[in-house]
This record gives C-alpha cells, sequence and structure tokens, in this order.
C-alpha cells in the first residue's frame, strides 16, 4: 500500500476564502477537511485590509481543523492573477556527471539559470513551468533524468507578479500562523484540474467566474499561454439585483442562487417569488424571467469583456473551446448564455470529490492536484508538514507511516522563492 501524503490548500477568493484538507494516494484525492467563509478585506482579488483577511483566513482554518481534529500548519497557498504576467524564457547548462547522465541536480541547475532574466524591481518571480527539455538539441523531452547528454535545455514560462500583490498575500498567511509548501497562480491550477489533456493541446480557454472578478487562462500545446483577470463577478450581479429590485444585499444573492436564471430565453414566467422592499414593510413579488433579464444584461457584458481580452491577448481561436467553473458558474442557464455571446462550445466544470460537489471549489482542488503532481515529478513526497507538532507525534506511534526524507537536491524553484519571501520578512 502506497503512502498517502497531506496536503492543505488555501484560496483567498473576493467573495469567499476556502481551505481544502485532502490526502493523495495514487493520484487519487480524499477530502478529509472543508473550511468556507466569507471573505472580508479582499477587492477584486486583491487584499484591501490585512487584518479583516487574517481574520477571514483563520476562521477558514478553524473551520477545516475541526473536521480532522487536528491543527494545520503548512498550506499550498494560490495567488490572483492580476498583476501577474507570464515571460518566456531558457536555461542551458553543461551536464556535471562523468558519465553524462542527467540526474535531479541538473534539472534543478538548469531551472536556475532560466531564472538569470532582469526583472523590473517591483515585480517578484513566483515559479518557472517547464514546457520541454532539450538534450544535445533533441526537444519535446517531457523528463530527461537518466538519459545521456552534454548539453541541457529547458524552454519554460516564468510567471512574475506583483511585489506589493504579493507580499501582502504573504503577510496575511504568515500572519494567520501559517507556513506556506508551495506558491501558484489561480488561474494555471484552475485550468491544470479543469481541462483535460485534449482540451489543453487544441487550444481552451478555462474561465474562472468568482465573486469580485473573472480570471481566464488559455491553454494550447498542453501549456498555459496567457492569463488575464477582468474585475468583474457574481458580486456586480447581486448589486444590480439588490439596486433594481431595491431589496437588501443578503436577499439579492439570496434570490440569485435560488430563482436566478442567466439565459433569459429559457427562464421562467410562471415561477413568482416574493421580494422585501428595503424601508419598506412591504414585498413586491417578480418573475423568474424578470430578474433573468437583470441578470443577462450584466453576465451579457461579462463575456463581451472576456471577448475582448481574448483579443487583446492575441488568441484568434479556441479549437477545444471554453470551460466555465468558479462560484458564479453554478448558475442556471449560463452555458447557454455563453455559448450565444462566445459563439463556441462551452462545458461547465464541477469538482467530483465528497464534500466539494461545486464549481467555487476549482480552485482549491487544483492547488493540491498540481502540488502533488509537482511532488511526484521532483521526488519531493514524503516532505509533508501539513500539520502541527501534536499530530506528528501520533505518527511516532506508527513508525512504518513515517515519510521518507526528501533528497536535498531535488528542492525546486519554488521552495528557494519562498525562502526569498522569508528573508523579506525578517
Amino acid at each position: 500500500m502506497s503512502q498517502s501524503e497531506l496536503y492543505v490548500s488555501l484560496d483567498i477568493g473576493s467573495s469567499s476564502v476556502k481551505v481544502l484538507i485532502g490526502e493523495m494516494a495514487n493520484k487519487s484525492l480524499h477530502v478529509i477537511g472543508v473550511g468556507n467563509v466569507k471573505s472580508n478585506g479582499i477587492k477584486k482579488g486583491a487584499i484591501v485590509d490585512i487584518d479583516a483577511t487574517v481574520q477571514s483566513i483563520k476562521k477558514a482554518v478553524d473551520q477545516a481543523e475541526r473536521m480532522i481534529g487536528k491543527q494545520i500548519h503548512e498550506v499550498v497557498l494560490g495567488i490572483p492573477a492580476n498583476k501577474a504576467m507570464l515571460q518566456p524564457v531558457k536555461g542551458v547548462v553543461a551536464v556535471n556527471s562523468e558519465d553524462r547522465e542527467i540526474t535531479d541536480e541538473d534539472l534543478d541547475r538548469v531551472m536556475d539559470a532560466a531564472q538569470v532574466i532582469s526583472i523590473p524591481p517591483e515585480r517578484e518571480i513566483v515559479n518557472i513551468i517547464p514546457e520541454q527539455y532539450i538534450v544535445d538539441h533533441l526537444d519535446e523531452i517531457k523528463d530527461p533524468r537518466g538519459m545521456i547528454g552534454i548539453r541541457l535545455e529547458m524552454d519554460g514560462t516564468m510567471v512574475t507578479t506583483s511585489k506589493t500583490v504579493l507580499h501582502n498575500v504573504l503577510r496575511c498567511v504568515e500572519r494567520a500562523g501559517l507556513s506556506i509548501r508551495e506558491i501558484y497562480m489561480q488561474p494555471l491550477v484552475a485550468g491544470y484540474y479543469a481541462l483535460t489533456e485534449d482540451e489543453k493541446n487544441h487550444g481552451t480557454a478555462c474561465i474562472d467566474i468568482g465573486g469580485g472578478s473573472t480570471s481566464i487562462a488559455v491553454f494550447q500545446d498542453g501549456h498555459l499561454t496567457a492569463s488575464s483577470v477582468i474585475p468583474v463577478g457574481g458580486e456586480h450581479v447581486t448589486k444590480d439585483l439588490s439596486i433594481v429590485l431595491k431589496t437588501p444585499t443578503e436577499q439579492a444573492e439570496k434570490i440569485k442562487l435560488e430563482h436566478g436564471h442567466a439565459f433569459y430565453d429559457d427562464a421562467s414566467e410562471d415561477e413568482l417569488f416574493e421580494v422585501p422592499v428595503i424601508g419598506s414593510d412591504t414585498k413586491e413579488q417578480y418573475s423568474q424571467k424578470y430578474i433573468s433579464e437583470i441578470i443577462g444584461v450584466r453576465l451579457e457584458e461579462l463575456f463581451e469583456l472576456i471577448l475582448d481580452e481574448l483579443y487583446r491577448l492575441g488568441v484568434q481561436d479556441l479549437p477545444g473551446g471554453v470551460v466555465l467553473t468558479g462560484g458564479m458558474a453554478k448558475l442556471e442557464g449560463l452555458p447557454e448564455l455563453a455559448r450565444h455571446i462566445l459563439q463556441t462550445r462551452v462545458r461547465l466544470f464541477v469538482p467530483e470529490f465528497i464534500g466539494v460537489r461545486e464549481p467555487q471549489y476549482t480552485t482549491a482542488v487544483g492547488l493540491i492536484q498540481y502540488a502533488y503532481m509537482e511532488d511526484m515529478f521532483y521526488g519531493r513526497l514524503g516532505a509533508s508538514a501539513a500539520l502541527t507538532e501534536s499530530a506528528k507525534i501520533e505518527q511516532e506511534h506508527h513508525p512504518k507511516k513515517q515519510p521518507k526524507q526528501p533528497k536535498e537536491n531535488t528542492e525546486g524553484v519554488v521552495s528557494k522563492a519562498k525562502k526569498m519571501f522569508d528573508r523579506f520578512f525578517e
């Protein structure tokens, strides 16, 4: 029986903060803890109030901890894509060993070589996503370890973001009493998890519609090629309903979730419901058809903005279509409206694990899946420190379950970046 690895993901969104505790074994995930609380201090994917954000993170962590009866210590963190930039990079090194066999150390060195690039002082490297390795001009190699060669090259994509945005997120996580295991860009992991291999290869956009913003991740030839964020999301639909129906925001959110429909043509005229009016004891009656017109106008605008953004990113064609996910994606009629505006195939993605069968958990699950995939590739499995000392004491009573210590030379670029961030806080 294989060793199971414990991962904790932290997805800080504009409308909610989600914490997921999952066990990975044989590439399959078992979700054992979930925390989901309304987020405060975050607007359009950016932190505007450190203290409020810290409290939201602590509440979400507390919820997840109570489900498993243990304390969380370390998280896989997702950072928003606003202010993020993708940049092609190349690393070239000579193979070190006497027998010219490529090892983990050579992979680390070629990663380091790819980072020797000047970036503006206000930006920070998040990580590098390898696309292919080249050994003595033989390209399209996924894993060169064990091969014989003289020259090793790596083509990849460097993800950089605003130093201010990143360090504000890191400061919040640090103040919540957590350490960071890995850092990834949210659209990258959401797209990696939500798209099939064919979709990633053919050219597909993963559109994550959240509360305060909508993120776009375009994949082609198996890799992330473009990413962007539009500062419009589900909260804007709620605000529109609140203004037009003259009802409190909380009531508007409830109406959106229970009676909302995105596609006017399919909405029901017979489904009627009462809405309390602000500053009055009276209630107004509306049909689903009526509110679908309000919702539809805002979402049509969003999809038009998505089309404009795809054009700006240079995406001319999407043979794989569009995959919708995120908290707003569960709204009835949304795929139909997206097909009508975007004029392409549209699919809705929902995670299939018990406890997280809602599109809002796509990024949180994707963080765990992506971290596990990287750990498998770099041989870092067994390095989990997701739980605090109280949990480790229990493990000491079961020596067989003690994880193996990872090799020192398998330390990835993200781990090195984390050390750099740690020095910033000292």
